[in-house]
């Protein structure tokens, strides 16, 4: 009888465990979109489009000017030089902008870069549209090599009266060790 007895109290604590793993399981999974609510309403860490949008002919409002503001970072080991040549420009929502950044391998080996862009306040990245960007691949630049990349992008006429001004920031990351990985496997397929 005192089997029977241990044995419930253990049953029902293997059952709290398992309920809490599960639990802490979920709440892992839900924290992407919990952290994407969380940047929307406090407009940190504004997420830009990651693909090309086609630019169509719209109105282009003139009566406003909106200002955009470039900053470009390199993150640690990351040892190109990369400066944006036009750090701000004022447009016309609904007007197409080409702005360029400048990238200097100066390493004495071959590095393959990725820029993330992110814009502040974050609620202005939705209306930031990206026609072309060095963004949305990755940019190998042979060892001593500089480059010229260009973005063109439109502001969406929709754009809040409030937003007069933001920021794209660019982070340029070192990816030449995945970016190999990619070749290799891609080379190991097509054989």
């Amino acid at each position: 009888m005192s089997e029977q007895y241990n044995e419930s109290p253990n049953k029902k604590l293997v059952i709290k465990l398992v309920a809490i793993v599960f639990g802490m399981f979920t709440f892992g999974f839900a924290l992407v979109p919990l952290y994407d609510v969380f940047c929307d309403i406090t407009g940190i860490n504004g997420k830009t489009n990651e693909t090309a949008i086609v630019y169509e002919a719209i109105d282009i409002d003139k009566d406003r000017l909106i200002t955009v503001e470039f900053i470009t970072k390199t993150t640690t080991g990351m040892p190109w030089a990369f400066e944006a040549r036009t750090e701000r420009i004022q447009v016309h929502p609904g007007e197409l902008n080409t702005v360029e950044f400048y990238v200097r391998n100066p390493a004495f080996r071959d590095i393959v870069g990725q820029a993330i862009p992110s814009v502040s306040p974050g609620t202005a990245a939705i209306y930031l549209n990206k026609t072309e960007c060095f963004c949305f691949n990755n940019q190998p630049l042979p060892s001593g090599e500089e480059a010229v990349m260009p973005m063109q992008f439109y502001v969406d006429p929709q754009i809040p009266e409030e937003l007069t001004t933001f920021t794209v920031q660019y982070t340029l990351y070192d990816v030449t060790a995945a970016a190999e990985k990619v070749a290799a496997a891609q080379a190991e397929v097509s054989e």
